[in-house]
Order: structure tokens, then sequence, then C-alpha cells
């Protein structure tokens, strides 16, 4: 199984290559799901949040107020530390969970759709990098206008995430952004293209591997 990690900074078009990556046959492992996952009511890192942050992050009926805990966190970085320490734990143990059963079933391509990829895990985890980018003004004018984002807010959150000129050195491919949604669909059929031919030599050289053993014994 190739294991696939796909990330982008904010408003960068990654879940659009994501759903394309679906699409065209991939297992797909959101990091935002698994958020919410072990975000369940009732749940220890729910209970956590509530410790840290306060009761008033909890709605009535048990869910965690998902509004009132970005607010709480936005413009704190201590407190966005805080919040990824109770978090991050979780989901990685229920992404190792979900991808060793991916692995069960023989799956050849895995993506993992992980936003902060660079931020909070190691990159070389995984056999291959994908980074969704677009131009800093691009984004920013998508975050404003299609998310209702004002202009100050919008840069905060930008420069909150690592440059992409860092993630770009630690990529394996990059599929640039800047342009119309044809062409975005374009380069992301070429990037499946090479992922599908790097899952392919993988299982050629994990056969080969099998067969040198079996011949050994």
């Amino acid at each position: 199984m190739l294991n696939v990690a796909v990330t982008g900074n904010i408003a960068a078009g990654k879940s659009t290559v994501v759903d394309w990556f679906r699409e065209w046959g991939a297992t797909i492992i959101d990091a935002d799901q698994l958020v919410r996952d072990v975000q369940q009511p009732g749940s220890e890192v729910l209970r956590a949040i509530a410790q840290r942050f306060g009761d008033d992050v909890i709605r009535a009926d048990g869910s965690l107020d998902r509004s009132r805990l970005r607010r709480l966190v936005f413009k704190d970085e201590a407190a966005v530390a805080a919040l990824n320490d109770i978090v991050h734990p979780a989901v990685r143990e229920r992404r190792d969970a979900l991808s060793r059963e991916a692995a069960s079933r023989n799956t050849p391509v895995l993506v993992n759709d992980i936003p902060l990829l660079f931020e909070v895990l190691d990159p070389r985890d995984f056999d291959v990098v994908v980074l969704v980018d677009a131009p800093r003004s691009v984004r920013r004018d998508r975050l404003v206008s299609l998310r209702g984002l004002s202009p100050d807010d919008a840069d905060r959150l930008i420069d909150s995430q690592w440059s992409p000129d860092l993630k770009r050195d630690r990529s394996d491919l990059v599929i640039d952004n800047g342009g119309s949604l044809e062409e975005l669909r374009a380069k992301t059929l070429a990037a499946w293209q090479t992922i599908l031919q790097r899952a392919t030599q993988e299982q050629r050289d994990s056969n080969t591997a099998v067969d040198s053993e079996s011949t050994a014994k």
C-alpha cells in the first residue's frame, strides 16, 4: 500500500484535490473527520478540552461548540498549543488504526488529508507528500470573498501556518492552484498518475521480496 499525505495551506484548494483522488479510487483518511471523531460527546478528549478551556465550550447536548473554541484559541498561540497537545495524540492513534485496516484490505493507495502535516507530524512517515499551493494573494481573496473573513483575520490565519516555500522543499509533488478549475484538475490528474506508478512499483518490489524470501527458504 502506498501511503500518501496531501496537505496545503488554508484556501489553497487541497479539499478539491482530495475529492478527485477519491473519485479516481483512493481510500481517504480525513484529518478533520478524525478530529470530529475523537471529540464526540463523552470522549476523553472532549473532557480534557472542557477541563482546559471551560465548560462553556460544551453545548447543552454534550457536543463541542467549535465556534466558541475557535474564538478562544484563534489569537492565542499558547491556547493553540494546549489544544493540539490534547487532540493530536488521539487523532494520530485513530489514523494509525485506520491505516492498518486499509493495509489489511490490500488498499493500493491510501491518501491522508492532513492540513497541518508539516506543523504537527513528520512528513517522512509517508511514502509520498503532495502539497497543494496557491499564491498568498489568491488564498487571501478566497478567505475574504468565500469564507467571509476580514482582511486582517485572513492575514492572521495565513500567517499562523508555515510558509508554503518551506513546505515545497519537503514535498514530493506540488500542485499549483493559481489558475482555473480545469487547470487544477489537469495538474491533479498528472499527480495521480505519478502516484499510481509509484504504487505499482511498490507492489512489484513487495512481490519480488516475497518471492526472494520464498526461494531462500
